[in-house]
């Protein structure tokens, strides 16, 4: 599983026009499964999101944890993190689950995350044509990947 976490000021996901995810202060999470995630994938990025200390405290380091801000959390599944593009221009997504094994998963992260944290997450449609609107604090990027946890 690959996460591209940011940092957001606010975030929201909208679907044929519609906004149907929206968050405050938090992480907004691009959640990318591949055929071969199960649930310690789960579980290792759930507690690293979890703990990430990213958020700033009173002297303006970067030492407390979205869930030390109470901050909020919208996830979005986006296959495309795992594009390939060793070959040509057009990307290969030959990694990214298919759905019938991505789905479980996302719904899977999704209420890990809930229970987790004990907070309600947002979520986007998985599949749909989505819309992200987000304000990025920092700017604060991060890339998490279960697949290389040990580098």
């Amino acid at each position: 599983m690959r996460v591209v976490l940011q940092r957001v000021s606010h975030a929201s996901v909208t679907v044929d026009q519609k906004i149907i995810g929206k968050i405050k202060k938090g992480l907004l999470l691009l959640l990318g499964i591949e055929a071969t995630d199960k649930q310690e994938d789960i579980d290792w990025l759930c507690k690293k999101i979890l703990g990430m200390r990213i958020f700033n405290d009173t002297e303006h380091k970067m030492n407390l944890s979205v869930q030390d801000v109470d901050g909020e959390i919208l996830v979005i599944s986006q296959f495309t993190l795992h594009a390939s593009t060793k070959k040509g221009n057009r990307p290969s997504f030959i990694r990214a689950a298919k759905p019938d094994i991505s789905i479980p998963l996302y719904e899977k992260f999704v209420q890990s995350l809930k229970e987790k944290s004990r907070k309600e997450i947002q979520t986007g449609i998985f599949g749909a044509d989505m819309k992200i609107e987000l304000l990025n604090d920092g700017p604060v990027t991060i890339i998490l990947d279960s697949k290389q946890k040990d580098l």
